[in-house]
């Protein structure tokens, strides 16, 4: 559903009252989930054409040297040469909302699309920090790199006050180290994801078939044994000094012969794999041929 401008809106101008004093050279690290990611691409998708950014708060964690990011919602706003306006009361009701279902993910600050950091993001930054104060406020900015030669990409800023007066656009944004995590299941979408950008644009896309993920797999599985035997060969021809602790790895994970990955279920997978493949690809021939006799006329 395309998002249209704000109903109830508070227009963020330099008569802002407060600053962006929240800021802290103690977070490290920004960690940001696949949901949060799926999230702000679903909302940059469904954006209308008058808009070229948008924006929505960030939820998740933090401690005391790094911030999570677990979650995130739109929020409704727009944008003029003259103005920005937020919606405050749609934000405040869905973070309400939000508390009902994950009570322990608080808002850490929030997202934005495109790479331009101007006036107007740090009078939003400065908005945010009412709801993370005392902490600081993350900013996270993703490139979608579907316009022009942009490459996409996630960076993370915190902010910092400067110059003699605190005015909440008087800030500069501090870059801090940015990563993904994500679990298993989670990265075969990543990898789709990321396929999909290297090949075409985001919008037209097509997902692969089954064997062309088979067969990305196992060129990816012969590729890091490749380097694992590579890193053995130089350890045992004393090129390179070895790590007990890589070698206790591989032997927990490999152990002394292929009996850890017959135990995985590897092979029986992919025999699985290959027999439903196998099988299709029969029953579509077989409806081929049959489809074909239906038009052999009858003597």
């Amino acid at each position: 559903m395309p998002l249209g401008p704000p109903s109830s809106a508070i227009h963020l101008q330099s008569v802002s009252n407060g600053g962006t004093a929240n800021s802290s050279r103690t977070v490290q690290t920004v960690t940001i989930h696949p949901v949060a990611l799926f999230s702000i691409l679903d909302h940059y998708l469904r954006r209308t054409d008058a808009q070229e950014r948008v924006i929505g708060t960030l939820l998740g964690t933090r401690t005391e040297t790094e911030i999570e990011v677990r979650n995130c919602f739109a929020v409704l706003h727009s944008e003029t040469s003259e103005q920005v306006a937020v919606d405050m009361e749609y934000h405040r009701t869905m973070y309400e909302l939000h508390q009902k279902v994950n009570p322990k993910e608080v808002i850490v600050g929030w997202y934005s699309t495109g790479s331009d950091l101007n006036t107007y993001s740090a009078l939003i930054h400065n908005f945010y920090t009412h709801d993370t104060a005392p902490h600081p406020t993350v900013h996270v900015a993703m490139n979608t790199g579907v316009q022009g030669d942009e490459k996409p990409g996630v960076k993370a800023y915190l902010s910092s006050p400067v110059g003699v007066f605190a005015k909440p656009e008087n800030c500069v944004f501090i870059p801090v180290p940015c990563e993904l995590r994500f679990n298993d299941a989670e990265r075969s979408g990543l990898d789709l994801l990321t396929s999909s950008l290297e090949s075409t644009s985001l919008t037209t896309s097509s997902p692969r078939s089954d064997l062309e993920v088979l067969e990305r797999s196992i060129k990816t599985v012969m590729e890091m044994l490749d380097r694992v035997l590579a890193y053995v060969r130089a350890v045992l021809a004393g090129e390179r000094e070895g790590d007990p602790a890589i070698g206790r790895y591989l032997m927990d994970t490999l152990g002394t012969s292929t009996e850890g990955l017959e135990k995985s279920g590897f092979a029986s997978s992919l025999q699985d794999t290959l027999m439903i493949s196998y099988l299709a690809n029969l029953v579509r021939a077989q409806a081929e041929v049959s489809a074909r006799l239906q038009l052999v006329p009858s003597v």
